[in-house]
This record gives structure tokens, sequence and C-alpha cells, in this order.
């Protein structure tokens, strides 16, 4: 029996018309009184948030950079009704939270994703659409239809002057820059036929991006890539011998970077483990090199030089680029996959302490060799570099540093000398993934601002912060606040005016 990708995401994750919305309105209705289950992920500042929210003048502790023109956006999951079944993080419908900074001054929105099944579900006025830990709606996959939502809640990508909001298990969902609005699924032009990830890469010289799907079906693996001018030119399929799970890749000048991890996935483990995914601690990593440009007509496709390195998992990438005759690549790396996240699968690999660490891979191409080196000793994650760099040698990068909660410091790392900076957060504070913005008239590579959103535990409340990048120790530039809570999420980008 053939798998979907939805259900493979599924599996992978054990992790009346609607009528007008007005800015401050719930979007459930009026009157009801809905029954949130208890869970880890609808509680604190995990729990929802209910109305759509505009506000046009913020208060702001310091001073915004006169400089920062545009908005700042990011995605994340928000439910709009309790759950039916089982209820996961990755489960939310996707809401964009967007500051605009403009001479000075701040103005905030949110806004929710409008997916089908979002529509679908208001229409209804409850939840129709199971998480991804729930059994699949048999009556749904006899009927063809969609046997889970694409919440599109995951990442943002700006490409074209086109705003992405995207979730790897289908296509993404094209947004209006500054208002938020949703403009409906994008499949450049119908030209997409596979699964577009959360984490494309656009490069800053050609203009590319370029984005892959996984699937159980094969090609397990499909990369794409869309020109400057926003138009999908060509897919290609990754050979990869089983389907794994593949959330982040990498690109350099002349390379797709692919990871072919050992969490695994086979539908007959279903029945005897009770989940088909299991990672193979004994199973070596590898990775893939795949030359972005394509043969010449009529010629054999090109080779994957694959290169292998000892078992691990990683989420999210840094950046990869190539010198020295080698392919070298920064990731955040766990020692297996992740189990503390409530995703489900079974794993060969001992109970040990998983801290996702930054580590550097350089892959030899003369000798076919992989060379792995720990970079930081510290716990981190959603690693950032300025975007205009991706795909070329850095040496500033950018880490949440772990707590209990979210994050509790935004670290700084010279990637050449070695050295941490750290913006540690106030008592009770915890944020999300900060994003470099550039200076419009830059002098060095770490020339601008981090922003952030962050949630103050004892308060409840919301804020952004504005950091000096070159000068990340010191106390924000801006504290912004939120005229509404902004519950933890995902990714963001910066879209400039």
């Amino acid at each position: 029996m053939s798998v979907s990708r939805r259900e493979f995401l599924h599996s992978a994750l054990l992790t009346g018309s609607l009528a007008s919305l007005h800015p401050g309105t719930r979007l459930a209705a009026a009157g009801d009184a809905p029954k949130w289950p208890k869970n880890p992920f609808l509680q604190g500042n995990y729990a929802p948030v209910h109305e759509e929210v505009t506000r046009d003048s913020l208060d702001v502790d310091g001073e915004i950079p006169a400089e920062l023109d545009g908005m700042f956006v990011r995605n994340g999951p928000n439910p709009q009704f309790p759950p039916i079944g089982n209820y996961h993080w990755f489960d939310g419908d996707g809401m964009l939270h967007g500051v605009r900074l403009k001479n000075g001054k701040a103005s905030y929105r949110n806004r929710y994703i409008r997916t089908a099944g979002f529509l679908e579900e208001s229409k209804a006025g409850k939840a129709i659409y199971g998480g991804l830990t729930d059994p699949p709606d048999v009556k749904k996959m006899i009927s063809g239809g969609e046997m889970f939502k694409n919440v599109a809640n995951t990442s943002l990508q700006w490409h074209h002057d086109k705003l992405l909001a995207q979730w790897e298990g289908g296509v993404p969902h094209a947004i209006a820059p500054f208002t938020l609005e949703t403009e409906g699924r994008y499949t450049f032009g119908n030209k997409l036929k596979h699964a577009w990830t959360a984490h494309p890469k656009v490069d800053p010289h050609t203009g590319e991006m370029v984005g892959f799907g996984y699937d159980t079906r094969k090609p397990y693996v499909q990369f794409s890539v869309v020109n400057a001018a926003g138009q999908l030119i060509r897919t290609t399929p990754v050979d990869i011998p089983e389907p794994v799970m593949m959330h982040d890749f990498a690109i350099t000048q002349n390379y797709a970077v692919f990871m072919d991890l050992p969490m695994t996935f086979a539908l007959k483990r279903l029945v005897s483990t009770g989940s088909p995914w299991f990672f193979d601690a004994e199973r070596e990593s590898r990775f893939g090199l795949v030359p972005r440009q394509p043969t010449a007509p009529g010629a054999a496709p090109a080779k994957i030089r694959w290169f292998t390195a000892p078992s691990c998992f990683v989420f999210h990438v840094m950046n990869a680029w190539e010198a020295d005759d080698s392919v070298y690549l920064i990731a955040c790396r766990y020692n297996r996959f992740p189990g503390a996240l409530g995703l489900g699968g079974k794993s060969s690999a001992p109970a040990t302490p998983n801290v996702p660490k930054l580590h550097q891979w350089r892959f030899d191409l003369k000798t076919g060799k992989t060379h792995e080196t720990a970079l930081d000793d510290t716990g981190c994650e959603f690693p950032r570099i300025p975007e205009s760099l991706q795909g070329c040698p850095v040496r500033y990068g950018y880490v949440g540093e772990g707590s209990d909660d979210f994050f509790d410091a935004i670290r700084k790392i010279d990637l050449k000398r070695g050295i941490t900076t750290r913006h540690a957060l106030p008592k009770h504070e915890s944020c999300g993934e900060a994003v470099f913005i550039p200076h419009p008239k830059a002098t060095s590579e770490d020339h601008g601002w981090l922003i952030t959103y962050s949630h103050n535990l004892q308060s409840n409340r919301s804020s952004v912060i504005i950091v000096d990048a070159r000068n990340v120790a010191d106390k924000p530039l801006a504290v912004i606040h939120l005229p509404t809570r902004v519950p933890y999420g995902f990714h963001g980008t910066w879209i400039p005016a």
C-alpha cells in the first residue's frame, strides 16, 4: 500500500461561508465555551490566542533604529478550536505575528493563515481534522479527502517579492506582505509536484531559490529550483535507499547538501512496535552533495557524492560553503532523534543526554573522507546567519541557547576565532529564534541587528527585542511592548520595505 506524504508526516510527527473578520474579534462563535484539554502544548505560553489584533502604535523602551524600515514576521502554531483527539505542538493552525518598523515607530498585527482546512473548520465551528498523532481518518482515506490539514505553520520565505508560509507536509501558501492576509496555495503555476520544505534556500548571487520535499514513495526526495523571476524551472530526484525524515538541507555555490540520516520509516513496523519510525544508532549518517546545475540534454544525470559520518540527527542547518577542495557544513547535531519532543519513533540508541550542539562537517572532495568537529559545548538550536551570505563562508552565526521553557539567551558565535558572546534575557523571560537584519549601509558582516519575540513568564506579556549584532552582550536597543501575548512559535523573516 502506498502512503501519502500526509500519512508520512502523521506517522513522523507522532510528532455556510466564513463571515467577514475584523481585527480584535474572536474567530470562534460568540458565546461558545470550548473545552481545551490539559496538554503541555496548550498551556502557558504554548496556549493559543484567539483574537486577530491590529495596533497602529506601540510603546517602546529605548529607541528603534531609524534605519529599520520593514516588517518582522514570525510563523507558529495556534489552534483555532480544541482538538478532537491528541494534540501536538506541530498541529496548530498557522498564525503570523508581524511588527512593522518605520521612522523609529512600531505597529503590530497578527493573522491566521487561512488554509483550506482552516476555512473548513471555521465553517463547521469546530475541529474536524485529527492531529498528527491520531490514527488516520479511514472515511477521509476512502473518499480521497484530506486526512490532515496543511497548517502552513512552520516558517516563512521572502523571494521575488513573494512571502510564502511553509509546512513540509504540503505546498506553501502565499501571504500578502504587511497586511498578512492569505492569498492561497502557491504551486509556482502548478509546476510544484512534491511537498515543499520548511527551509528553502535562496542563493544570494543568482537569486535562485532551492527547495525540496520528502515522501514515502519513490523518489523519496526531490528538489526543485525556482529562478530569480519566481519560476520553477526544474525538479530533480535524489536517490536514497529508504524514506527518512529530512527537515532541512543546505546549499553551496555548486551543490545542494542533503542529509540521509538514520531516522527511517517502514510501515510494517506500525503493527509490531506501534510506530513506523526507528532511529538506527548502528546506521551511519550520509551526506549527499548534489550538483545544482543540470547536465546537458541527453546526458546521464549528475552523480551524487555521498559522505559518511557517525550516526546522528539534525533538524536545522546554519550554513554550508566550499573552500580548499572541500564542502563545509555547520548544523545543530543531536546524538539521536530527540524523543523528548514527543514525536514518537523507536530508537536503538542508549537513553543518554541528547543536547543539540553546533558541529562542523568537512567533506574532502579529493579523498572522500568526512571530518566532524564540535564547535561549541552549549546546547543550542534555530541557527541563523545573514541571508546575504547563504552558501558562502561566514564568520558569525547566531543561535538560541536553551532553557527549561524556551531560549533564555541569544548566542553570537565567532566561527573564525571560536569565541561566543551571549545576550542573556532578564529573569523569567524566554525568546524565540533571532533573525539577523543587515544595516542598509553595513561595513562588516555583523553590522546590523538581531530581532526576536520574547515572553515574560511572570507578567504573561510579550514583546519584540532588538539587539545590536556587533554588541550582543549589551542591553537591547529597543523593547517593543505588544498588545497581545505571542505564543511560542517557529521561524520568521524580515521583509524589507
